[in-house]
């Protein structure tokens, strides 16, 4: 039984712990897409966990390139679904994390010709687009009163359609959040390993009752 305890708790740290490993956005903050240019049917696009990232979905009969951040192709849907990026683009690696904190290969400054790599055949592509959220830490300065919803900046991703210049336009707000408890995966966590410790106290007290009316000498099971 007290294997089948550490095993429970085991999983259950692990549940609290499992969204701190996942893509989360800031809940003080709201980026929101107002327009793509040119206009195609079948190309959307939306933010997604608030402001981490942009979701763009093509099913369209165009090409959609999305540029980096000198103006370098740096993705590129296609009609058929298939989904590519530039590996000499310096934002290929620095979308890897929110505040692009990551090293970017030698070679790879979006110069000379680009070299595609397809990640997916799917239409879809997701990436965290340093240019949709605030990238300092706190409160940004465009903020006047911390207490308040409030437009923080505009911003722009170039992107061409069919080699047409456009962009994806959008905003980004600044959305306090009150002071709250604990994140819910902790408090479910909390919540099972309460009942099996409670059922754990329950069969200990059930077995030692069955004990105490055996004769003397009879065998009792080890724990």
């Amino acid at each position: 039984m007290p294997r089948l305890l550490a095993a429970t708790l085991a999983a259950a740290f692990a549940l609290s712990a499992a969204p701190a490993a996942a893509h989360e956005g800031d809940p003080n903050f709201r980026s929101d897409v107002l327009a793509v240019t040119p206009s195609t049917e079948g190309i959307a696009v939306e933010v997604l966990n608030r402001d981490d990232r942009l979701l763009l979905t093509n099913r369209s009969d165009s090409t959609v390139l999305i540029e980096g951040y000198s103006e370098e192709p740096y993705a590129r849907l296609h009609p058929d679904g298939t989904v590519e990026v530039n590996r000499v683009s310096p934002a290929t690696y620095l979308n890897e994390e929110r505040y692009g904190q990551v090293p970017v290969p030698e070679g790879a400054d979006g110069r000379g010709a680009p070299r595609w790599e397809t990640v997916s055949k799917t239409g879809r592509f997701e990436w965290h687009d340093h240019r949709i959220h605030w990238m300092g830490k706190g409160v940004p300065p465009a903020v006047r009163d911390a207490s308040e919803t409030q437009k923080v900046t505009d911003w722009v991703v170039p992107i061409a359609i069919d080699g047409r210049r456009g962009e994806i336009t959008g905003e980004l707000w600044w959305t306090p959040q009150a002071g709250g408890g604990p994140p819910l995966a902790a408090l479910v966590a909390l919540a099972l390993v309460a009942g099996v410790g409670g059922a754990v106290v329950l069969v200990v007290r059930r077995r030692r009752l069955v004990d105490g009316g055996r004769a003397p000498g009879a065998e009792r099971e080890a724990w």
